[in-house]
């Protein structure tokens, strides 16, 4: 299989230390040398200065400026999400490597601890708030960031719903659960495990949320077996969130890794969809950029070649292939 390595190593230190680390399996110095460049070069260097003196983003939890995003911003008719507040920006930075000493050494957990709060009833940062992604998003980055988010796995593991998954629109009355809310709670669940430790409960519960997505094999509706959506077949890298059968794969694969098994024969018709999009230089591209104010832009254009989306494609095909 063709693999463009010269041309994903020449990438931000962000994305370069996961090749160094994950595809060509370098010694273990030299991919956290390249880490440790995250919090002074590139992407993770320009975030970090774009961060307020309360600890916060773009002064507010979820959106931009707090509860002043509703006065304003929300007089627009379905306006796409912003990507600038503080939860996105950690979600970045936890995903790039940084290391949580420097946002430490910034006492960042404690001022947010102290001054932010939720646009959601004005609920304290670290306690999480009833949308099933922001908790689960709050979970990673506590564990993360060394905080005690014990309460926040708690009410996850309260709203799962009783075919295994989640659904964030839990508190509207949803009883079965979607694949986007499930996927993004596993996610972060699978983090959580990874830097607290074992923990049965979150691995119980991470497991009974996969088996709800392999069971529609990622990407089809059980009752009818027809797409879950066309939403779900192209690929874009910042994930944010979003659903795709790229992602979906890509974390059954890390949790395979994490979990000692082999890969699951229900993840056969994704992985195709996967191989498919693959050009004959062994690239992906960008399929699309969902709309939305972001501080800067990490990836490529739409319709380009995608050094994200490449590296989580070589090796979700080179696992599958090798199993």
């Amino acid at each position: 299989m063709t693999v463009p390595t010269s041309w994903l190593l020449d990438a931000d230190p962000a994305l370069r230390w996961q090749v160094e680390r994950d595809l060509l399996e370098l010694d273990e110095s030299v991919w956290r040398a390249t880490r440790a460049r995250v919090a002074t070069e590139g992407f993770g260097a320009r975030l970090l200065a774009l961060q307020d003196d309360d600890g916060r983003w773009a002064g507010g939890a979820f959106f931009p400026g707090g509860q002043a995003y509703f006065a304003v911003q929300r007089a627009e008719v379905d306006p796409p999400q912003p990507w600038t507040a503080t939860t996105w920006s950690l979600n970045a930075l936890r995903e790039w490597g940084l290391d949580a000493a420097v946002l430490r050494a910034l006492d960042t957990p404690g001022r947010l601890a102290r001054g932010c709060r939720w646009e959601y009833d004005d609920l304290p940062y670290w306690g999480g708030e009833v949308d099933c992604c922001i908790n689960a998003f709050t979970l990673a980055n506590g564990a993360w960031l060394g905080v005690d988010v014990e309460p926040v796995l708690e009410h996850l593991l309260e709203v799962r719903r009783a075919d295994g998954g989640w659904n964030c629109d839990w508190v509207d009355g949803a009883t079965v659960s979607s694949v986007t809310s499930t996927l993004n709670v596993v996610s972060g669940l699978l983090d959580y495990e990874q830097r607290v430790g074992g923990d049965e409960r979150a691995r119980e519960a991470r497991r009974t949320g996969q088996e709800y997505l392999l069971r529609r094999r990622l990407m089809y509706r059980l009752s009818t077996g027809e797409l879950v959506g066309p939403w779900v077949l192209p690929a874009e890298y910042p994930y944010r969130g979003r659903y795709s059968v790229l992602r979906a794969a890509d974390h059954v694969r890390r949790a395979a890794a994490y979990d000692g098994l082999a890969p699951d024969e229900r993840l056969a018709d994704a992985v195709e969809v996967v191989r498919a999009a693959r050009r004959e230089d062994g690239t992906w591209v960008r399929d699309r950029h969902h709309p939305g104010e972001e501080w800067f832009e990490v990836d490529v254009p739409a319709g380009e070649p995608s050094r994200w989306l490449t590296l989580a494609g070589t090796l979700l095909l080179r696992w599958w292939d090798g199993a």
